[in-house]
């Protein structure tokens, strides 16, 4: 069987199809997350792209190559999310008639989205596998050319085009670390870049919980979760197309865990100030992870999107509060009296904390009938800060514990 061929110049006429249809997103070096990892980061931010995604570079270059005909019946992807919204976006832009077909649990903002850009919206299936299939047979019963999220030399070249554009701004980076799902993304990435600097290293991120390339490669039956809130590169079968050009160009795949990648959300959200999603945000995992595989290099990181739910978000930035110790919860066992609380309430202001919750609690509770339970979950400047403030309470006589 031959393996699968992606040249240079297939990447570079690609740039040329797409100049002036996508953003050239910024390539920007930052200086604090580089001390944070130990090497040089430079961060692409693709999550600038007007659908937010990367993916509108690989379906624009597909359907700007289809012929008249081809153009007149349309096209068809089956996609939950962000490849959904880029080939409707652009079919729109080009006057090209789509259908979309997604899970019928494919999130209701991403749904109407993508129905926004006039595009045709089919839900079938409880999986993705299922509306998989479906699109099939509905693009061969119509006649309608199928824009795959990664699985085509045409999308995989498109998404290529972001190396092209890394090394010209930032020429002397050493390695790109690129999240993967099915493949496509890297697969480009990888040709292109190391085609021009053959000594550059090409790194892919998986999550833990789908580790389908991870596994092709290391020769591993590693099983695939439920979820994760990397969902954009939840994939459970990666490219036929792919995969050979992974094993020829790619150094290695890493994963990365949960913890990781809802730290790097974090990170990015409040030192670079700029909102990722979990798949955008595997590539600065991979660094804080694996710092010795980076040390002291010139890195470029791929942000690949920014579609997160907003209550997601809230929910990664409540639990990361929480993890650094910027918000906590304090049991205090005090004499069941009048003013009791005010006094601990009064105690944790001098102390510079800011009071969030207060539960006061009396009957659900083991203590003595003249004591009383109270639980208060506090704002405060981190973990150095919230042991000062339990040494300085203990010491005025106050019996206090943390409990989260």
């Amino acid at each position: 069987m031959s393996v699968p061929t992606l040249t240079l110049a297939e990447v570079q006429a690609a740039a040329g199809r797409l100049a002036g249809q996508v953003v050239e997103t910024p390539c920007l070096h930052s200086r604090t997350l580089s001390a944070l990892c130990g090497c040089e980061v430079y961060l692409k931010f693709e999550n600038h792209q007007f659908t937010a995604s990367f993916k509108e570079r690989g379906a624009l270059n597909k359907m700007a190559q289809l012929t008249a005909d081809e153009r007149a019946r349309g096209v068809l992807a089956v996609s939950a999310g962000n490849h959904a919204q880029g080939v409707a976006y652009h079919a729109e832009r080009m006057g090209l008639p789509a259908v979309i077909v997604m899970p019928r649990f494919a999130p209701a903002v991403k749904v109407e989205n993508t129905r926004r850009f006039g595009a045709e919206v089919v839900l079938h299936g409880d999986t993705f596998d299922e509306a998989r299939l479906h699109g099939l047979a509905l693009a061969d019963a119509r006649g309608l050319t199928m824009v795959h999220p990664y699985d085509d030399p045409a999308v995989a070249a498109g998404q290529g085009t972001i190396a092209l554009e890394m090394l010209a701004a930032a020429p002397t980076l050493q390695a790109l670390v690129v999240p993967v799902g099915g493949g496509g993304l890297i697969a480009g990435i990888a040709t292109a870049a190391r085609a021009l600097q053959p000594a550059l290293e090409v790194w892919g991120v998986q999550a833990e919980r789908f580790p389908a390339v991870w596994n092709a490669l290391h020769g591993a039956e590693r099983e695939c979760a439920q979820a994760t809130v990397a969902d954009g590169i939840a994939v459970k079968s990666p490219g036929v197309f792919t995969v050979p050009l992974i094993r020829q160009q790619v150094r290695d795949v890493l994963l990365v865990g949960e913890d990781d990648i809802e730290r790097a959300i974090l990170l990015l959200l409040e030192i670079e100030k700029t909102v990722v999603e979990g798949a955008g945000a595997v590539g600065l995992a991979a660094l804080l992870q694996h710092r010795d595989r980076f040390a002291g290099r010139r890195v470029g990181v791929v942000l690949s999107g920014g579609n997160i739910e907003p209550l997601l978000l809230a929910e990664i930035i409540h639990r990361g509060m929480v993890k650094s110790g910027r918000l906590v919860r304090l049991r205090f066992d005090v004499r069941d009296v009048p003013g009791a609380l005010a006094e601990v309430a009064a105690a944790l202001g001098r102390l510079g904390a800011n009071i969030d919750e207060v539960q006061h609690q009396r009957a659900f509770t083991s203590l003595s009938l003249e004591r009383a339970e109270i639980e208060v979950v506090v704002q405060t400047r981190g973990d150095a800060h919230v042991q000062q403030m339990l040494e300085s309470m203990r010491a005025d006589g106050y019996r206090v514990e943390r409990v989260g």
